[in-house]
């Protein structure tokens, strides 16, 4: 790879208004990633990435090739893990799997949706939540024999997402839960469509507890009735 002195230089390249110029810099990354098989290069790019959204270097993460791709899927790993990346993290994965990279398939096995899910039953930030779900809509698609093993999860997080519907937290502005009550919906049509049996089991035993019969009336009820 180029020296770390003129890396800064490359990258800055990458997103140049000069075509020729920009499509003989990501040669020369394409090119250095097909040597080094290590995971460095991979971390520069995704951390590039975060700071700028360059679309080039969202074009070359989403066309990477083994072993690269695992080194991806860790990174992205590594920082949905940690609460100040977050949200660029999720945005990151959000912009990439919807170019359907190649390294899709991997998604159900990588320790990424885990930490997905996991993040959309505990975090509390509205925003990230939203994107979070948004994320997981795309995602399931790519992975819809795999994703049965976390069905549980997927319909433990539309039970949490729709109370917050309700509940609507008082420090979260108006705008934001109106866009994560979107997302909320857009959950509702996803997994209905991929798992209706299970899907409905689940709303007929979870909307029948006392304490979850506000919801049903005034978030879940509402979509049925959209969706006879």
């Amino acid at each position: 790879m180029a020296q770390q002195a003129n890396l800064g230089e490359l990258l800055s390249t990458l997103d140049s208004p000069v075509l020729s110029e920009r499509d003989e810099v990501t040669a020369i990354f394409k090119e250095n990633l097909n040597a080094d098989r290590g995971p460095m290069l991979v971390n520069t790019l995704v951390d590039y990435y975060l700071e700028t959204s360059s679309q080039q270097v969202l074009h070359i993460l989403t066309t990477l090739q083994e072993p690269h791709d695992k080194h991806l899927l860790d990174k992205m790993n590594e920082y949905v893990g940690k609460a100040a990346s977050r949200l660029s993290t999720l945005s990151l994965l959000g912009h990439a799997i919807r170019l359907q990279p190649p390294w899709k398939h991997k998604l159900s096995q990588a320790p990424l949706l885990p930490s997905l899910l996991k993040c959309l039953k505990v975090d509390t930030d509205v925003v990230v939540l939203t994107t979070g779900v948004l994320v997981l809509i795309t995602m399931l698609p790519m992975v819809p024999q795999a994703g049965k093993q976390h069905l549980h999860d997927f319909f433990d997080i539309f039970g949490r997402l729709s109370s917050w519907c309700l509940k609507k937290p008082g420090h979260v502005a108006e705008i934001y839960l109106v866009h994560l009550h979107a997302s909320v919906y857009a959950l509702f049509h996803r997994l209905y469509g991929m798992y209706p049996c299970n899907f409905v089991s689940f709303l007929r035993s979870h909307y029948t507890m006392k304490e979850n019969l506000e919801t049903f009336e005034e978030v879940v009820k509402v979509e049925e009735v959209r969706n006879p």
